[in-house]
């Protein structure tokens, strides 16, 4: 069947493509570079002709509040009439694992309205809430930098690999609609401040790393197990350790 991917050509994306080709399915990049832009809606009609299935992996170009909030409804709300005009019976979204849980951010609060748009859209759909990646062990860490000082708060984490990430995405997309939310996560957790820890050392990052209880996640509070996944996630086989052993 055809299946267009939305932010194709990123991360999971590329995965998704090849993966879905692999399997015999016409799977088409979606992006900007491409020629199909979301938020004006060029070139959406065009790719979604014959489309069955319509994966949406894309992500704001920016963080910022009001900025991520209007590219999710923008984005979400253009894709969706188009994919109604289109007749695509299946709408497959990657979300976060928590996102419900984390309102105090804005980058959650857009993910929880892109959600939303997706559920009363009248599109049989499934969301996918994944975990936190391996490859953005340095990015959260970065994005909690004070001088040389990591901050961080306390709770747990189960990171998975961007291939497990995609292979679940996969599976939901060849998959029958489930009108609600599938759960991936790694196959082991972690305090937040081990994983942090083991990815900077990794690349012989020095600096050093805390748990401080003043600290957010994105901007929103953690409770231990904000970012864990349920006990009926579909969980990923690759360990941190031995995908970290693979990078060096």
């Amino acid at each position: 069947m055809k299946v267009v991917v939305i932010g194709g050509t990123g991360l999971i994306g590329s995965k998704l493509v090849r993966g879905l080709g692999e399997q015999g399915h016409e799977a088409v990049a979606a992006a900007p570079s491409t020629g199909v832009d979301t938020l004006t809606g060029e070139g959406l009609a065009e790719v979604l002709e014959g489309a069955s299935v319509v994966v949406d992996v894309s992500n704001s170009p920016s963080f910022e509040d009001q900025a991520v909030m209007d590219f999710f409804r923008a984005s979400t709300a253009n894709l969706l009439r188009a994919e109604a005009e289109a007749g695509v019976r299946h709408h497959v979204a990657l979300s976060v694992v928590g996102t419900d849980r984390l309102q105090g951010s804005g980058y959650f609060r857009a993910k929880q309205a892109q959600e939303e748009l997706i559920k009363t859209s009248g599109i049989p759909y499934s969301i996918v809430h994944a975990t936190q990646f391996f490859e953005f062990a340095k990015g959260l860490a970065d994005g909690v930098t004070e001088g040389d000082t990591v901050r961080l708060p306390a709770g747990r984490i189960q990171p998975m690999v961007s291939d497990d990430v995609a292979a679940a995405v996969g599976r939901a997309a060849v998959g029958a609609p489930v009108n609600g939310v599938l759960e991936t996560g790694g196959p082991e957790s972690f305090e937040l401040e081990e994983f942090i820890r083991m990815g900077l050392a990794a690349q012989d990052d020095s600096r050093k790393i805390v748990t401080d209880p003043r600290a957010t996640y994105w901007g929103a509070e953690l409770q231990q197990d904000t970012l864990l996944p349920g006990p009926d996630a579909d969980l990923g086989e690759v360990r941190f350790a031995d995908w970290l052993a693979g990078q060096k």
